[in-house]
């Protein structure tokens, strides 16, 4: 079995947002455990920058919240980190070896298959790879945003068969256990509704990028890959192995789809944000539907937001629903001033595609 284990920096990071050594010593003696019982483990983890503040003593009240300054210290407690997980993984005779991705690594076909191939020979090798987001020369406009999206883009990368996203809670509550004493663990979810995702929340500490939300979000694009994902506890005794067995409680257990998206779009349905949407009329949405379709000006209802080539926008039905997303071709400027003609109404060399089919995904 191959295992992408995440951890966040909420389990990494002491209440000064330094790095724990403890809690990478535990994370690696599992990992260890994991890889004598013939299991291959991925390892995505947060915490670069919090192994830079002590370095800069930065840490505690004088913590920084730019971004320039921020990079800086993600390029100072990379190495840092890094080494950290070097000598841990060595007490276990197992050696580390540093990945860093960046988007562009999974929307551009030739630098995906580069990063698919170097993560499977370090599989093959016998190496743990340790990954996390080139954070110090990541533009904030084309990023992950958070490592739960990464660790699951390279749980479709290295065609795990496991994802564990831990974190400093048990899994998916059933209510905020600060303001409801009943609140209990969500064992198992096949698919997702609004009511769970509310439950999700927003952001999490102060120190991380995501919280259950982006735990959710990851846990959807692994169960579009075909992964089965496990939330759960990174304090919790055998978590790893735990999650391997799928023993009950151990966390929240996402159940994989049978659908398997390509690594594309994975990326537009989930890790790309919307900057607008496209409202299209009954016959677009049927024929987009169907497959094998791109959108074309003669079916566009309405354009909402200001956005260019290249952005993600979702796409709506005349009720509102929306049913998909894509990369537009062309800006809305353009859309709005071409919706609803047919190309024989454009002028000459006007653009007709809006969406291609390549750059499009149906949502569930």
């Amino acid at each position: 079995m191959i295992v992408v284990a995440k951890i966040g920096t909420s389990s990494l990071t002491d209440e000064r947002g330094e790095i724990r050594a403890d809690a990478i010593e535990k994370l690696c003696l599992e990992v260890a455990g994991l890889r004598s019982d013939g299991h291959s483990v991925v390892i995505v983890t947060s915490g670069a920058i919090g192994a830079g503040l002590p370095a800069l003593g930065l840490g505690g009240e004088n913590r920084p919240r730019d971004a320039v300054t921020l990079q800086a210290l993600s390029a100072v407690g990379q190495s840092r980190l890094m080494g950290v997980y070097g000598e841990q993984l060595a007490k276990h005779s197992l050696v580390a070896g540093q990945v860093l991705l960046a988007p562009l690594d999974f929307v551009e076909r030739r630098q995906y298959l580069q990063a698919r191939g170097t993560l499977k020979r370090l599989l093959e090798l016998g190496v743990v790879p340790v990954v996390n987001e080139n954070d110090a020369v990541a533009d904030d406009e084309i990023r992950f945003g958070d490592n739960d999206r990464l660790a699951a883009l390279v749980a479709h990368l290295v065609d795990a068969d496991l994802l564990a996203l831990l974190t400093d809670t048990p899994g998916l509550l059933s209510a905020d256990p600060r303001l409801d004493s009943n609140a209990s663990l969500i064992e198992e979810i096949v698919e997702f509704d609004k009511e769970l995702e509310s439950l999700a929340g927003g952001a999490g500490t102060v120190g991380g990028s995501g919280g259950m939300a982006s735990k959710i979000a990851a846990a959807k694009i692994a169960a579009w890959s075909g992964v089965r994902t496990v939330i759960a506890a990174a304090h919790r005794p055998d978590v790893l192995s735990d999650a391997v067995a799928g023993v009950v409680g151990v966390g929240t257990i996402v159940m994989p789809h049978d659908r398997d998206l390509p690594a594309r779009k994975l990326w537009i349905a989930f890790a790309v944000g919307s900057s607008g949407s496209i409202t299209v009329d009954t016959g677009a949405r049927r024929a987009l539907e169907s497959g094998g379709v791109s959108l074309l000006t003669a079916g566009v209802i309405d354009v909402v937001g200001s956005f260019v080539a290249d952005d993600a926008v979702e796409l709506k039905d005349q009720d509102g629903e929306v049913f998909a997303k894509g990369l537009v071709r062309v800006g809305s400027d353009v859309i709005r001033d071409a919706a609803g003609k047919h190309s024989s109404a454009l002028p000459a060399g006007a653009p007709t595609e809006i969406i291609h089919a390549d750059d499009l995904v149906m949502l569930p």
